[in-house]
């Protein structure tokens, strides 16, 4: 069999080469692929983490210019949950579903330890949800909503002093399972030199604790130059507003201050286009693309071994899926028969048990009988003694009443004579 794959894979590797006397049509083929993905639409899920109040709803309001009609989150929470909503976008002839979850009242607790552990909770969630759909008989994965997380966008507090160790612990917790861009949120409100500062600061703070966040490819020709710039640009420094401002003749989004206007689509003021043209314009593909070959396949990797699958046996030999079925069910079966005997045996040790203890439970009843038999018949002979011992005097009595009453009588005559 091994020889036989080898085979294979040498004639895989030494494929020939060979030129057409004519057109043939299969040239057309990116044309198909880009109208069967116009035709089916597309999928994005972005995850917004941050503290309650950062500009996370306003983000995403601007990012997509649209209204998503978010409602304000309080402080009171006492833990962390998270809210998904789904949008149908169109642009052109072009079908965007949005899902969008915001992670509502984290960092808002005193006690902090666990508040990344919701978040994780849900994206291994979603991971196990496209997995059961993938090991089903029948699946559907074309038809069903695909709820991995593409995207998670950390909105960084803008304090000028660094990470909070809250912000390490979760993307810490966070790297291996999604793609993470950190952003500095409400970035109008620190100055330019503290903001470069604190951009260095971030990622000291990121590569010192080994916190890998995403990274744009630069292995396409095309974008490898403005990636490779990009990245040098995180984490991006944003604004967001809901607010339009007329300049000239345009109407833009911006932000109105007592001592001046911050314009969120001039990449003087603040990196909000940076951060567009590279999450939408740009890499959206190669985020949903790692989602899926890196993320979920880890976690893909880990639940199968979990369940005892495994690519190749003791000895390092492949290992198909139905050997490893067939040996899950002889090993289920085994031990299903193991703990029958088990159970069995320990039914027979109660009965025995429940045997002797009934035994033991006759046995006092029939000494406590015989014990009774015994105490009646001696309370029978007691009682036989003092009616004979009842009689006797009774007989006794009588006999003495009777002399007494001989004896007056006598005494009576003797007196009738005298007279």
């Amino acid at each position: 069999m091994s020889a036989e794959v080898d085979f294979i894979n040498k004639k895989e590797v030494h494929l020939r080469t060979l030129k057409q006397s004519g057109h043939v049509g299969f040239d057309s083929l990116p044309d198909q692929l880009v109208n069967k993905s116009v035709q089916n639409g597309f999928v994005f899920n972005v995850m917004c983490i941050g503290e309650t109040g950062l500009g996370k709803s306003t983000l995403m309001d601007t990012l997509f210019n649209t209204s998503f009609e978010s409602t304000p989150s309080p402080h009171t929470l006492p833990s962390v949950k998270l809210k998904a909503h789904t949008y149908e976008l169109q642009e052109s002839n072009v079908r965007l579903k949005l899902t969008i979850c915001d992670t509502v009242g984290y960092g808002d607790q005193i006690n902090k330890d666990d508040s990344f552990k919701a978040v994780v909770d849900y994206i291994d969630a979603q991971f196990e949800n496209y997995l059961q759909e993938e090991l089903k008989i029948k699946r559907s994965l074309v038809t069903c909503h695909d709820s991995r997380i593409h995207i998670c966008l950390y909105f960084i507090c803008p304090t000028g002093h660094g990470l909070k160790s809250l912000d390490l612990v979760c993307m810490k917790k966070l790297d291996s399972k999604v793609n993470i861009i950190p952003v500095i949120a409400k970035a109008d409100t620190i100055s330019k030199v503290e903001l470069q500062r604190f951009k260095a600061k971030i990622i000291q703070e990121l590569n010192t604790n080994g916190v890998h966040i995403y990274q744009f490819p630069t292995d396409d020709e095309t974008v490898a130059e403005t990636n490779s710039l990009m990245n040098s640009h995180i984490p991006f420094a944003v604004v967001g507003s809901t607010e339009f401002i007329k300049v000239g003749n345009k109407l833009i989004r911006a932000r109105q201050y007592p001592w001046g206007t911050v314009q969120v689509e001039n990449e003087t003021h603040c990196d909000f286009v940076k951060l567009r043209e590279m999450l939408i314009r740009t890499n959206m593909e190669d985020m949903r693309e790692k989602t899926h070959t890196r993320h979920y396949e880890l976690y893909r990797q880990k639940r199968l071994e979990q369940m005892g699958f495994s690519d190749v046996d003791s000895d390092n030999k492949p290992v198909s899926f139905q050997q490893t079925f067939e040996a899950k069910r002889s090993n289920h079966l085994a031990e299903l028969q193991s703990k029958e005997e088990e159970v069995r045996q320990m039914f027979v040790q109660r009965v025995k048990e429940k045997e002797a203890e009934l035994k033991d439970s006759e046995k006092d009843l029939h000494l406590k009988f015989e014990k009774l038999k015994r105490d009646h018949a001696e309370e029978k002979r007691k009682l036989e003694e003092s009616r004979k011992a009842l009689e006797e005097d009774y007989l006794d009595f009588q006999r003495r009443k009777q002399q007494l009453a001989t004896a007056h009588h006598t005494l009576t005559l003797g007196k009738s004579k005298k007279k």
